[in-house]
């Protein structure tokens, strides 16, 4: 599956870029989150629940950073295991570019779900992970501008 967006940011870039790479923000972000726990600059553990259909579970999992070019652009690889309800992995590629003190933040993930989570069906998967896909780039924009509407 695959999903894109975007938010418009009324910050500059350098400080998009800094709270993307800050475990605190994107704990706050990420639908579900319980931990993202930084192991180096281009690691992080986290651990979060996740419900899709019938099926819940607690994933735990690590995020790299890859094909970094700050404060630009980079890839977040990202897998998790939530035991019997199966597994997840995939890729977002998350691009700044900044026009008169507003970022733009694209993005665009791909993902694959194994197990449990596979068998209840493509369409509602991949609703689920557009709706957590969406949830974190607009909860991020609203922490780091608060009060501001997201705009996609």
């Amino acid at each position: 599956m695959e999903m894109t967006g975007e938010q418009r940011i009324a910050l500059p870039q350098s400080k998009v870029w800094e709270a993307l790479n800050d475990p605190a923000v994107l704990k706050q972000c990420i639908p579900g989150c319980e931990v993202v726990e930084k192991l180096d600059d281009n690691q992080f553990n986290m651990a979060m629940v996740a419900a899709i259909g019938p099926v819940k579970a607690k994933f735990s999992g690590k995020l790299t950073l890859t094909d970094i070019q700050a404060p630009s652009t980079y890839t977040l690889n990202f897998e998790g295991s939530g035991g019997i309800a199966g597994f997840g992995k995939g890729q977002c590629t998350v691009n700044l570019s900044e026009e008169a003190q507003i970022t733009l933040l694209t993005y665009n993930a791909k993902a694959t779900v194994g197990g449990k989570i596979a068998q209840i069906g493509a369409r509602l998967v991949s609703g689920a992970a557009k709706k957590i896909a969406d949830q974190f780039f607009v909860k991020f924009n609203q922490v780091l501008v608060p009060g501001q509407e997201s705009s996609q």
